[in-house]
């Protein structure tokens, strides 16, 4: 999502934010629920096709996540599946790519703190 300030669109901080900033909140909103930071790893790997060694890479060179998501080595093709509402917005009428998968992230993580179990989560 752009942002218009003045005549110039920017985009959202969130593109140039990096994964590393907000993993740790990911992590502690799973555990807080009773959950694992496994739990959350392997929801980015399904998400992404990271393995886990290439998602410790990103965090440890503090990757951003437009560049997170753009670089992902196999995006989940049942990702499309992902539907519901996260900050207000309903993840599926995002149009802007990158957003959408960020928020696809965050309603995951989201689910998992609800206590869905993985099954569900990863739409299997």
């Amino acid at each position: 999502m752009c942002r218009k300030r003045g005549s110039i669109l920017t985009k959202h901080k969130i593109y140039k934010t990096s994964v590393a900033s907000v993993y740790p909140h990911y992590v502690t909103k799973a555990e807080k629920k009773g959950r694992t930071k496994a739990e959350v790893d392997e929801i980015i790997r399904w998400l992404t096709g990271y393995s886990l060694e290439e998602i410790e890479t990103q965090l440890k060179k503090q990757t951003d996540f437009e560049t997170f998501f753009a670089e992902s080595p196999q995006p989940n093709p049942l990702r499309s599946l992902i539907k519901g509402v996260v900050c207000g917005v309903r993840v599926e009428d995002i149009e802007e790519r990158t957003m959408q998968e960020i928020r696809y992230l965050d309603k995951l993580i989201d689910e998992l703190a609800k206590g869905k179990s993985m099954e569900m989560i990863l739409r299997k």
